[in-house]
């Protein structure tokens, strides 16, 4: 996908699951999968099926933080973002 940054692994963390969980419903070794994620590699089936498997739309692997809101890196938790004065 080219300059897109994929939202897998934080899709991954709002659902409560790892990305070697996800590789493992996916039927991927978690390395390769862990690999491709990294390089933003995949064709429009696969990310149908992940999309799938986080019970998302597949625009949603693109969105970007909607509302001026990021999500925690370490729990996942969102954090709204407000402009200082």
């Amino acid at each position: 996908m080219a300059n897109t940054e994929l939202r897998i692994k934080e899709l991954c963390k709002e659902k409560g699951i790892t990305q070697a969980q996800l590789a493992d419903k996916l039927g991927i070794q978690p390395v390769s999968f862990s690999q491709a994620v990294s390089r933003n590699k995949f064709n429009m089936d696969r990310l149908s099926k992940i999309a799938d498997a986080l019970g998302v739309e597949i625009p949603e692997l693109f969105d970007k933080p909607k509302e001026r809101v990021i999500h925690c890196p370490h729990c996942g938790k969102k954090i709204k973002i407000e402009k200082g004065e």
